[in-house]
């Protein structure tokens, strides 16, 4: 009859763990579909930057370098 009960016991703990780690799994899961997300936002944002920069270097090409041009529009 102990027996039976530790088995359960042990049973039960071991269904609360498996429901844990689903649970840890999940939550694991949306975070990297999260920063996936960011990421490829950020590739995206990247590329666009790069592009950018490409045409302004073409345009540069037939102008002189002018430093304050380069100057970022905080200072």
């Amino acid at each position: 009859m102990m027996e039976r009960e530790e088995l359960a016991a042990r049973l039960e703990e071991l269904e609360i763990q498996a429901a844990l780690q689903n649970e840890l799994l999940d939550s694991l899961s949306g975070t990297v579909a999260r920063l996936q997300k960011d990421l490829d936002l950020q590739q995206a944002q990247l590329r666009l930057l790069y592009g950018r920069l490409q045409e302004k270097d073409g345009a540069r090409q037939s102008q002189p370098f002018n430093p304050a041009a380069e100057i970022p529009p905080h200072y």
